[in-house]
């Protein structure tokens, strides 16, 4: 149905080649290299804490996606909605198989509607669960995604 392209690009600055002395920054591309930000392994697998790692970008991605689909939703029954605001966490944990993986992530959505659109609780519960069901990121992963908004 569509592709989606990322470029990563990385070259060796360390004089040797060991565990403890290469560096792990390099550049993620997006666009044929129109788009480009600074990455990294995370902080606590020798990276550049300075710099985005996979797990964050992850994260970053099921929370942006979950976000499109609620305000995609929204506009469809017309509920207007002012801002969006989600600081969401992913958990890296160690599996049964003994391997680590991102086991989980929570969403922390904040929205803001606009004047005279107040859906009920309900109702945002229900967008969130419909939300989920039809993010195409989370519907590629087996992490568990929940949600939690912030009030």
């Amino acid at each position: 149905m569509s592709e989606h392209h990322a470029g990563v690009r990385w070259t060796r600055t360390s004089a040797d080649f060991t565990y403890d002395s290469y560096n792990r920054a390099h550049e993620v591309t997006f666009k044929d290299g129109a788009i480009r930000y600074p990455a990294s392994a995370a902080a606590a697998f020798r990276g550049d804490a300075d710099r985005v790692d996979p797990e964050e970008a992850f994260v970053a991605s099921l929370s942006a996606c979950h976000m499109l689909t609620f305000l995609a939703i929204c506009a469809r029954k017309r509920l207007t909605v002012d801002s969006y605001e989600d600081d969401a966490v992913g958990f890296m944990e160690k599996g049964s198989n003994g391997k680590l993986w991102v086991s989980r992530v929570e969403l922390r959505p904040r929205i803001r509607f606009a004047p005279g659109t107040e859906p009920s609780a309900e109702t945002i519960a229900d967008i969130h669960h419909h939300s989920h069901e039809e993010c195409f990121i989370a519907n590629s992963v087996k992490t568990d995604v929940s949600v939690a908004p912030h009030p």
